[in-house]
């Protein structure tokens, strides 16, 4: 029972690694206050399965962030 238990939870942490890292670029805009995080947000969601997309959300979240004065 303890090994199903461990191969579970192990399975589980990966899971929400990936989870993590797949949304990494929506999460550091919101982190860093983007002025544009809801359109990488989108961009993470709609485009992030395509390398491309994803790279250029990243990218963009770690782009200049204008702030309000």
């Amino acid at each position: 029972m303890s090994g199903s238990f461990i191969g579970s939870a192990m399975m589980f942490l990966g899971l929400l690694m990936l989870v993590v890292s797949y949304f990494s670029p929506a999460l550091i805009a919101l982190l860093r206050r983007h002025h544009q995080s809801a359109a990488i947000a989108a961009l993470n969601v709609l485009l992030g399965w395509t390398v491309l997309g994803w790279i250029g959300a990243l990218i963009w979240s770690l782009t200049a962030v204008r702030r309000r004065d």
